[in-house]
């Protein structure tokens, strides 16, 4: 992998993975609430969030899941590759102050079509807090 780009279709193999890991924070839920107009109170206001069944104010399902493109983007494919398509499952709420790890396993690789076909999760320790699938087109060495 290079620094502007990331691996080469060739150079995936099924079962390479990668993760990234970032401790959300007050500022990150408000910043993607900003960002994405997303301004539900179980979100941004506590009194409400408290009436809630979590009890407390909980990180936007999506700001979870933008992780898991920052490994994409980052470190696999990495680089160059384009997000094409993901399926995804919330099993639990990620909470302010917790630290979550998205991981991409590649699961599938279709030189013809130049796609790559990735398992997506999103843990807080061991517990898996949203479970997927994701495709992405890879550059060829050969195009």
């Amino acid at each position: 992998m290079q620094e502007l780009h990331g691996y080469y279709l060739e150079d995936l193999s099924v079962g390479m993975s990668a993760s990234f890991a970032k401790t959300i924070t007050e500022s990150d839920v408000y910043g993607f609430a900003g960002i994405s107009g997303d301004m539900n109170p179980v979100h941004i206001n506590e009194e409400y969030a408290a009436t809630t069944p979590f009890g407390q104010r909980i990180a936007h399902g999506m700001l979870s899941a933008a992780l898991i493109s920052t490994v994409a983007g980052t470190k696999l494919p990495g680089p160059g590759c384009i997000y094409i398509d993901q399926q995804i499952k919330f099993k639990a709420p990620l909470f302010i102050g917790q630290t979550a790890r998205a991981e991409i396993t590649v699961k599938e690789i279709n030189e013809k079509r130049r796609r790559v076909i990735c398992d997506t999760y999103v843990y807080v320790g061991d517990k898996a807090i949203a479970v997927g699938e994701a495709t992405f087109m890879v550059d060829s060495k050969a195009s």
